[in-house]
């Protein structure tokens, strides 16, 4: 579980085709503090696992469905790349709950000078967003400022330009979108409850 508050800008230093996917070896100095093998790192908003530290960063596996759903197989060496560290029990949540599973890529449609990103989204996590709900593009925790039938925007304040990669994004690039984690679960719940109307769930149970 993460919060969505980048703690580090990473650079992809070298990329590796192994069997299961892709090895990433990722530049990084701040967030190895404490770190060990098998610890979570989520890296533009993708939550992987350390498999080797060394004294310049670390090492992930990316199996191919991950590459499949995420910028991740975009990525080239000298890519900054968002990074936090797993959310602890004394934390302070200063973003929302994160878990690090993609849902699906955006396309970027425009970052103006003044820091208003609008993405372009899939129809299918359409009932998950909401005016004013919160959205996590590339790891980033944001709020939703605009909401159309397939775009959505938000407003980057100059600290989060700096200190994300969200401040290379142009028009056309892919990002990774996490939909906020008490919608999908409302969204399932609900699910659930329409389906008890139905004349089938109601048969079956002799209720009709």
């Amino acid at each position: 579980m993460f919060t969505g508050i980048i703690q580090e800008l990473g650079k992809v230093k070298k990329l590796k085709k192994s069997p299961q996917g892709l090895d990433f070896f990722i530049e990084s100095k701040k967030i190895l503090k404490n770190k060990k093998i098998g610890d979570s790192i989520s890296v533009n908003g993708v939550c992987l696992t350390v498999i080797k530290i060394t004294g310049s960063g670390f090492q992930v596996q990316i199996v191919e469905e991950t590459l499949s759903k995420t910028n991740l197989k975009d990525l080239k060496i000298g890519d900054e790349i968002n990074l936090e560290s797993a959310l602890t029990l004394n934390q302070t949540l200063n973003g929302h709950l994160v878990q690090g599973h993609i849902d699906t890529e955006g396309t970027v449609e425009n970052l103006n000078g003044k820091g208003d990103l609008t993405i372009h989204f899939p129809e299918d996590i359409s009932c998950y967003l909401a005016f004013k709900g919160s959205i996590t593009i590339n790891g980033v925790s944001l709020t939703i400022s605009n909401l159309q039938d397939s775009t959505f925007s938000v407003a980057l304040i100059p600290h989060t330009l700096q200190t994300t990669n969200l401040k290379n994004l142009k028009k056309g690039d892919k990002v990774n979108l996490e939909v906020d984690l008490i919608a999908r679960y409302l969204k399932n719940l609900l699910d659930k409850k329409a389906d008890e109307t139905k004349y089938e769930f109601l048969k079956d149970r002799n209720l009709i």
